[in-house]
Protein backbone atom coordinates (compact mmCIF):
# COMPACT_ATOMS: atom_id res chain seq x y z
CA UNK A 1 0.00 0.00 0.00
CA UNK A 2 1.44 3.59 -1.21
CA UNK A 3 1.75 6.15 1.74
CA UNK A 4 -1.04 7.90 -0.19
CA UNK A 5 -3.31 5.20 -0.01
CA UNK A 6 -4.32 5.87 3.94
CA UNK A 7 -5.53 9.48 2.69
CA UNK A 8 -7.02 8.48 -0.05
CA UNK A 9 -9.01 5.40 1.34
CA UNK A 10 -10.24 8.29 3.94
CA UNK A 11 -12.39 10.09 1.24
CA UNK A 12 -14.18 6.83 0.98
CA UNK A 13 -17.21 5.90 2.24
CA UNK A 14 -16.65 3.06 5.24
CA UNK A 15 -18.05 0.21 3.92
CA UNK A 16 -15.63 0.86 0.77
CA UNK A 17 -12.87 1.84 2.98
CA UNK A 18 -13.14 -1.78 4.52
CA UNK A 19 -14.02 -3.66 1.43
CA UNK A 20 -10.58 -1.83 0.07
CA UNK A 21 -8.28 -2.98 3.53
CA UNK A 22 -9.54 -6.63 3.56
CA UNK A 23 -8.52 -6.96 -0.44
CA UNK A 24 -5.57 -5.34 -0.55
CA UNK A 25 -1.77 -6.71 0.99
CA UNK A 26 -2.13 -7.84 4.67
CA UNK A 27 -3.34 -5.04 6.24
CA UNK A 28 -4.63 -5.74 9.21
CA UNK A 29 -5.99 -2.38 11.23
CA UNK A 30 -6.96 1.28 9.64
CA UNK A 31 -4.22 3.56 8.60
CA UNK A 32 -2.43 5.64 11.60
CA UNK A 33 -3.45 8.48 10.24
CA UNK A 34 -7.44 7.64 11.15
CA UNK A 35 -6.15 6.84 14.87
CA UNK A 36 -4.03 9.78 14.65
CA UNK A 37 -7.15 12.08 13.67
CA UNK A 38 -9.27 10.40 16.99
CA UNK A 39 -6.05 11.37 19.34
CA UNK A 40 -5.61 15.05 17.81
CA UNK A 41 -9.65 14.97 19.08
CA UNK A 42 -8.73 14.12 21.98
CA UNK A 43 -5.91 16.61 22.27
CA UNK A 44 -8.15 19.41 21.64
CA UNK A 45 -10.81 18.12 23.98
CA UNK A 46 -10.79 19.94 27.39
CA UNK A 47 -12.24 18.58 30.30
CA UNK A 48 -14.43 22.08 30.40
CA UNK A 49 -16.42 20.61 27.96
CA UNK A 50 -17.59 18.09 30.31
CA UNK A 51 -20.49 20.31 31.53
CA UNK A 52 -21.70 21.00 27.64
CA UNK A 53 -24.12 19.00 26.20
CA UNK A 54 -22.35 16.73 23.75
CA UNK A 55 -23.12 14.79 20.26
CA UNK A 56 -23.88 11.89 22.14
CA UNK A 57 -26.64 14.43 24.10
CA UNK A 58 -27.85 15.23 20.62
CA UNK A 59 -28.31 11.65 20.27
CA UNK A 60 -30.30 10.73 22.88
CA UNK A 61 -32.59 13.49 22.63
CA UNK A 62 -33.06 12.80 19.11
CA UNK A 63 -31.54 16.05 17.80
CA UNK A 64 -29.24 14.29 15.58
CA UNK A 65 -29.85 10.98 13.52
CA UNK A 66 -27.96 7.90 14.13
CA UNK A 67 -28.32 4.67 12.98
CA UNK A 68 -29.58 3.16 16.29
CA UNK A 69 -29.48 -0.42 17.23
CA UNK A 70 -30.22 -1.22 20.85
CA UNK A 71 -32.35 1.01 22.87
CA UNK A 72 -33.50 0.69 26.50
CA UNK A 73 -34.29 3.10 29.47
CA UNK A 74 -31.05 2.73 30.46
CA UNK A 75 -28.73 2.92 27.72
CA UNK A 76 -28.56 3.54 23.84
CA UNK A 77 -26.00 1.62 21.41
CA UNK A 78 -25.49 2.93 17.75
CA UNK A 79 -23.06 2.30 14.73
CA UNK A 80 -19.28 4.32 15.11
CA UNK A 81 -19.76 7.01 11.79
CA UNK A 82 -15.82 6.16 11.86
CA UNK A 83 -16.08 2.48 12.25
CA UNK A 84 -12.23 0.73 13.07
CA UNK A 85 -12.86 -2.20 12.49
CA UNK A 86 -15.71 -3.97 10.41
CA UNK A 87 -18.19 -4.04 12.98
CA UNK A 88 -17.80 -1.10 15.67
CA UNK A 89 -21.01 0.38 17.50
CA UNK A 90 -20.72 2.28 20.48
CA UNK A 91 -22.78 1.72 24.33
CA UNK A 92 -23.55 5.09 26.00
CA UNK A 93 -25.10 5.77 29.15
CA UNK A 94 -28.82 7.75 28.58
CA UNK A 95 -28.06 9.70 32.36
CA UNK A 96 -24.54 11.12 30.86
CA UNK A 97 -21.31 10.22 33.20
CA UNK A 98 -18.74 12.36 31.41
CA UNK A 99 -15.99 9.84 32.02
CA UNK A 100 -14.15 6.96 34.09
CA UNK A 101 -12.76 9.44 36.39
CA UNK A 102 -16.36 10.75 37.27
CA UNK A 103 -17.89 7.57 38.62
CA UNK A 104 -19.49 7.71 41.51
CA UNK A 105 -20.22 4.47 43.64
CA UNK A 106 -24.50 4.53 43.35
CA UNK A 107 -23.13 4.60 39.26
CA UNK A 108 -22.05 0.39 39.51
CA UNK A 109 -25.58 -0.68 38.17
CA UNK A 110 -25.24 1.48 34.92
CA UNK A 111 -21.51 0.25 34.81
CA UNK A 112 -22.64 -3.28 35.10
CA UNK A 113 -25.59 -2.68 32.50
CA UNK A 114 -23.53 -0.65 30.00
CA UNK A 115 -20.72 -3.30 30.09
CA UNK A 116 -24.01 -6.64 29.80
CA UNK A 117 -25.19 -4.74 27.15
CA UNK A 118 -22.17 -4.36 25.32
CA UNK A 119 -21.55 -8.54 25.67
CA UNK A 120 -25.16 -9.13 24.75
CA UNK A 121 -25.12 -7.33 21.31
CA UNK A 122 -21.40 -7.87 20.87
CA UNK A 123 -22.45 -11.80 20.65
CA UNK A 124 -25.33 -11.81 18.45
CA UNK A 125 -23.68 -9.51 15.74
CA UNK A 126 -20.34 -10.93 15.81
CA UNK A 127 -21.00 -14.63 17.15
CA UNK A 128 -18.22 -16.78 19.30
CA UNK A 129 -15.38 -15.66 17.73
CA UNK A 130 -15.16 -12.81 19.97
CA UNK A 131 -15.00 -9.42 19.94
CA UNK A 132 -13.32 -5.94 21.70
CA UNK A 133 -14.42 -3.59 24.47
CA UNK A 134 -12.83 -0.50 24.61
CA UNK A 135 -13.32 2.74 27.14
CA UNK A 136 -11.46 5.98 26.83
CA UNK A 137 -10.62 7.94 29.65
CA UNK A 138 -9.21 11.33 29.60
CA UNK A 139 -6.86 12.93 27.27
CA UNK A 140 -4.29 10.45 27.32
CA UNK A 141 -6.48 7.58 26.62
CA UNK A 142 -7.82 9.53 23.43
CA UNK A 143 -11.31 10.43 24.72
CA UNK A 144 -12.46 12.87 22.25
CA UNK A 145 -16.31 12.91 23.45
CA UNK A 146 -16.76 14.02 27.28
CA UNK A 147 -19.69 11.22 27.57
CA UNK A 148 -18.79 7.57 28.49
CA UNK A 149 -18.79 5.11 25.96
CA UNK A 150 -17.54 1.54 25.47
CA UNK A 151 -16.40 0.82 21.93
CA UNK A 152 -17.25 -2.70 20.72
CA UNK A 153 -15.08 -3.93 17.78
CA UNK A 154 -14.87 -7.07 15.69
CA UNK A 155 -15.25 -8.74 12.65
CA UNK A 156 -11.65 -9.38 12.36
CA UNK A 157 -8.53 -10.70 14.24
CA UNK A 158 -7.74 -7.99 16.60
CA UNK A 159 -4.06 -7.07 17.13
CA UNK A 160 -1.76 -6.80 20.49
CA UNK A 161 -1.00 -4.31 22.02
CA UNK A 162 -3.94 -2.23 20.96
CA UNK A 163 -2.17 1.17 21.26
Amino acid sequence: MSLLAPVLLRSLRPCQYVLKVATTASVSRPPVATMASEVEKAQQASAAVKSQPTIFDKIISKEIPADIIYEDDQCLAFNDISPQAPTHFLVIPKRRIAMLDDVEPSDKDILGHLVFTASKLGREKLGSNGFRLVINNGKDGAQSVFHLHIHVLGGRQMQWPPG
